[in-house]
């Protein structure tokens, strides 16, 4: 402990900067200078003072006393000031334009320092802390106060990577965090400004009380948006993919995306859609591609994901979307393409799958090289306060989750905010990372602008109402400098005007609205399907030779690797299946891709342990033992495709949205999320309800997207049994999507291989088995795979049709139940029909069965779901015949299946006792039981 005694001969700039790196990362300081630094703040008092540490040797146990000397002292004293503000000085900002801050104690202050009055003209070497060098404490103060308490607050000090805080540091201590730019710079920035507020202007003029979610006190936003793409594109990125709600939409459509005033005027005056059988949906939900010119003559490309009216929905779906760019088109450099995403204050705080992205952000299977992140702030939601809307401090705590900057930016400082966004590229330019922009502004009308936001917040209307707009203060703010005259404001917003008048004047003209379909470039040569394609059969056969290498490939283990017995005996039983012509369910699945990745398809597939699979069956993904290290069998069919495979989060909302995402932008890969349980994709009810079931409707958004739900009733109660198909039945319309529920390997093979071989793409719905997976009647044969084809209706080991008395209908894994029944009652009486497809249902191959055993007696619909679950329900629907049907099933219930053991069993039997004898209907008829 000698070194402190030399205290007085260290430089205190030394002391300083020892001082703050401890103060900044405790770890990294060598452990007798960290142990005083501890002992200092130990012994401060309430006046922020030190005068003696007390230091612990760790080894011998003694104490030591050391005075620390008064310059010293105030060194120290002035570096946790500085300490301060980078912590603290976000809450003391002039970043609210309308309102009063809240009042955050304690403030920053000089005597909560040990510091006074008389310290501020004295000169302290922690000045060079921020880069200014040896300097008054009123110029440290100064500096200060204009890097973190103007117009921009900056939250990083929780940020635990050194590099990261030195390359933030750097920046905004660079000209005290406030802008440097030129006139022509300037001139821009209000053009674009000026833009964003003419347009809004003529829409209230000429769309009096229709709804369009204005812009209006946050206009900044168009500017900022502009800077962003063109500086990005300047660093090298080509893709941008952006998500954002309502709020501001129309006005980036136009002004960032160029999408024509005309197409949006066609939309607000209500005009039918050039398509038939196409329902549309309201103009600000709609997504836009677009190829653009940037100043510098960089050619990019700009998305803007359609989205529903759930608000951060779209944020999954823009992050999946950009993944699937980078995998398809920028392997290498996926910061290539961007993602950006806009959010609602009360939204970003208020709804948890915004929580679910920020997780996914660093995950191998789904991370997208950083989002930059920017928070529309209206400071309220429909009409509540955000002090009724949120628990934490700021709306964008979130992305304290990752450890994300947050630039909170007044909206009314135009050049702050383009500022803001320049930090935020760079930082997501270097460092791969999200980072998050609160853009606090206000809403000039209500939520929409046929409401009254006064009902609920008078007073902060009455101060919005006497507020200038964010073009005015920009204008007067150029004028003042001498940038500009009103001149140049007069000319500027003549032209514009004009162009918006030409565009409406043209509007009128237009029988209809046209809805451009986005992501045409990744579209090309797929067309659209309609009912009568999806019935049609497609050829999903694949060579028997090529298959057999195929197997041979996906079952061989390297060489010099130890794996778990276990393991070496799984792939040595495929590899004896495949040679003994006796395929299982996961043979046949792991064949699907194989034959899909050696065609020259990608196949992805996500979920909560999917590379091992939640029953133990699929073994993609094998660890060798001692290292862990990861063996992919797939990896190595083909070298002109990937195979990609990931255990997920715990989370089924933004995976999916994820997954749906990177189909949307890749139609020609596989793209399969499988939840672990069937109705664990409730999680995921928005996505299903506003994507997967309804987005080519509304959106002209095709997508192939497949998820696999295991189902199936086996004892493991309510909620392990039911993936709840009724829910997906009940959603299907005319030629919206696949359902199906197949009971053999080779027809699980030739359903998967069909989603790629399709001229078109359609979402996917499989309810997979459990017990299944290993039944030893459920297997197929090598020709079964290879030559044969996806049937939607199985008539298959039945008896003589003129012997039949009861036709059976069912699906799923409930045949089997049924087969062994049959088996053991020796009944040739009774033929057994699967069918597999369920939607579109097939309907001319379940007459043919019908027509088939028209001998029989009667037609039992049998299903081990109860009577207001399963499939009954959709057949009533879609199948005329079915009103004849007898059924069987399980009584009414709320709960899919009982939790009992016992009981489970006593209604399975119950129900499989009625499909074979009518006359046992007491317990199967009466729902009030």
């Amino acid at each position: 402990m000698d070194q402190f005694s030399f205290l007085n001969a260290v430089h205190p700039q030394q002391l300083a900067e020892l001082y703050d790196n401890y103060l900044q990362n405790p770890d990294a300081i060598e452990p007798s200078w960290r142990a005083f630094f501890q002992g200092f703040d130990f012994g401060m008092t309430e006046n922020g003072s030190a005068e003696e540490v007390v230091i612990r040797d760790a080894e011998t146990k003694e104490t030591e006393t050391i005075k620390v000397p008064e310059n010293v002292q105030k060194e120290f004293q002035v570096v946790n000031l500085i300490d301060a503000y980078r912590h603290r000085g976000h809450l003391f900002t002039h970043t609210n334009p309308v309102r009063d801050r809240r009042d955050y104690n304690p403030k920053i202050t000089l005597d909560l320092f040990g510091l006074s009055k008389s310290d501020l003209d004295s000169e302290f070497e922690a000045g060079d802390l921020i880069g200014i060098g040896k300097a008054k404490l009123r110029d440290i103060i100064d500096f200060l106060e204009k890097v973190f308490c103007e117009s921009i607050g900056v939250e990083y000090a929780y940020i635990r990577k050194p590099q990261e805080i030195e390359w933030i540091q750097k920046q905004i201590y660079k000209n005290h965090n406030h802008p440097k730019f030129d006139a022509d710079q300037k001139k821009k920035i209000l053009r674009k400004l000026n833009k964003a507020f003419l347009f809004e202007t003529f829409l209230h003029k000429n769309f009096v009380g229709q709804k369009r979610f204005s812009l209006e006190g946050n206009e900044t936003l168009i500017p900022a948006l502009d800077a962003l793409i063109e500086g990005a594109a300047d660093m090298g990125v080509k893709e941008f993919v952006m998500g954002m709600a309502h709020r501001g939409r129309l006005n980036t459509l136009t002004n960032i995306f160029g999408k024509s005033p005309k197409d949006i005027y066609n939309e607000f005056q209500g005009k039918d859609y050039e398509i038939d059988g196409f329902d549309g949906d309201v103009k600000y939900h709609l997504g836009w591609t677009c190829e653009r010119h940037t100043d510098s003559g960089k050619e990019i490309n700009l998305n803007i994901a359609p989205n529903p009216s759930h608000l951060e929905t779209v944020g999954a779906v823009v992050q999946g979307i950009a993944r699937a760019k980078q995998d398809d088109h920028h392997k290498s450099e996926i910061q290539k393409v961007l993602p950006i995403v806009v959010h609602g204050d009360a939204a970003v705080s208020g709804q948890g799958v915004v929580y679910e992205v920020v997780q996914m952000s660093q995950l191998d299977g789904y991370r997208t090289g950083g989002t930059i992140h920017i928070v529309v702030n209206n400071q309220i939601g429909f009409t509540t306060n955000y002090t009724d809307g949120r628990s934490s401090t700021y709306c964008t705590d979130i992305a304290k989750v990752t450890l994300s900057p947050v630039l909170h930016v007044n909206a009314d400082d135009a050049e702050a905010v383009v500022h803001a966004m320049n930090f935020a590229l760079g930082y997501r330019m270097e460092f791969g990372r999200d980072v998050f922009i609160d853009l606090l502004g206000y809403r000039k009308y209500g939520h929409n602008e046929g409401d009254e936001p006064r009902f609920t917040q008078p007073k902060l209307y009455k101060a919005i109402s006497n507020h200038d707009d964010p073009r005015e203060i920009y204008t007067k703010q150029l004028v003042n400098e001498g940038v500009i005259d009103r001149s140049y404001l007069e000319k500027i917003e003549k032209e514009y005007k004009e162009t918006l008048e030409e565009n409406f004047e043209s509007s009128k003209k237009e029988n209809n609205a046209v809805v451009t379909k986005i992501l045409q470039e990744e579209w090309e040569g797929i067309e659209y399907g309609k009912r009568k394609d999806m019935m049609k059969d497609v050829d999903t056969t694949f060579d028997i030779k090529e298959l057999g290498e195929l197997a041979q490939k996906i079952t061989k283990l390297p060489e010099g690797k130890k794996f778990l017995r276990k393991v070496e005996r799984l792939m040595k039983s495929r590899k004896e299946m495949f040679d003994e012509d006796s395929l299982d369910w996961a043979l046949g699945e792991l064949l699907a891709y194989a034959t899909l990745l050696k065609e020259g398809h990608d196949v992805r597939i996500s979920g909560q342990d999917v590379e091992r699979g939640t029953f133990s069956h699929r073994h993609a993904v094998i660890k060798v033992e001692e290292s862990e290290e990861e063996y992919v069998p797939h990896a190595h069919v083909s070298d002109d495709a990937n195979f990609y495979i990931y255990n997920s989060l715990l989370s089924e909302y933004a995976v999916v949205g994820h997954d749906y995402g990177y189909a949307m932008a890749s139609p020609n890969t596989l793209t399969i999320w499988e939840a672990q349980f069937g109705d664990f994709s409730n999680g995921a009810q928005i996505m299903i309800d506003q994507y997967i079931s309804s987005a080519e409707d509304k959106w002209k958004s095709q997508n192939g997207f497949t998820m696999l739900l295991p189902h199936g009733y086996e004892g493991q109660g309510s909620e392990h049994s039911s993936g709840r198909m009724e829910r997906y039945l009940q959603l299907c319309a005319k030629d919206n999507m696949y359902i199906a529920n197949c009971t053999t390997p080779a027809n699980y093979f030739h359903l998967l291989r069909r989603q790629m071989k399709l001229s078109f793409r359609k979402p996917l719905i499989v309810f997979t088995p459990k017990s299944l997976l290993r039944h030893p009647k459920v297997r197929s044969t090598k020709a079964e795979l290879a030559k044969g084809k996806f049937e939607k209706v199985i008539d298959t080991d039945n008896p003589k049709a003129k012997d039949v008395k009861n036709l059976v209908l069912c699906t799923g894994k409930f045949y089997y139940d049924l087969l062994e029944r049959r088996e053991e009652e020796g009944r040739k009486d009774v033929a057994l029909v699967r069918i597999e497809q369920l939607f579109p249902l097939p309907e001319k191959e379940m007459d043919k069965v019908i027509k088939k055993y028209s001998k029989a007696e009667e037609i039992v619909w049998a299903q081990e779901e109860p009577r207001n679950m399963g499939t009954y329900s959709h057949l009533l629907l879609h199948y005329t015949k079915a009103k004849d049907f007898r059924v069987a099933s399980r009584r009414f219930y709320g709960s899919p299946a009982a939790g009992s053991p016992a009981r489970f069993k006593r209604r399975h039997e119950e129900v499989i006792d009625y499909v074979f004898d009518s006359s046992k209907d007491n317990c199967i008829l009466d729902y009030k039981k």
